[in-house]
């Protein structure tokens, strides 16, 4: 079960910004940054870096919280 989600579709739509163009900053495949909008794949941590300084936003903004339970 995957445990890291990101945010990245939603920043996008709310700053009404196209994965191609963002793709296009990152110097990735639009299929690449597809892949991390619908949480397929998740970005490096320099790559998640780099999409919050194109986007203007925190990393944090960037990433799910999730809630860890003790097994």
């Amino acid at each position: 079960m995957q445990t890291t989600m990101n945010r990245i579709k939603e920043v996008l739509e709310e700053k009404g910004i196209k994965q191609t163009w963002l793709a296009e900053k990152l110097g990735k495949s639009f299929n690449m940054v597809n892949s991390y909008v619908q949480n397929r794949q998740q970005p490096r941590l320099e790559v998640l870096y780099k999409i919050a300084e194109i986007l203007d936003v925190e990393v944090k903004d960037l990433l799910i919280e999730r809630k860890h339970n003790a097994e």
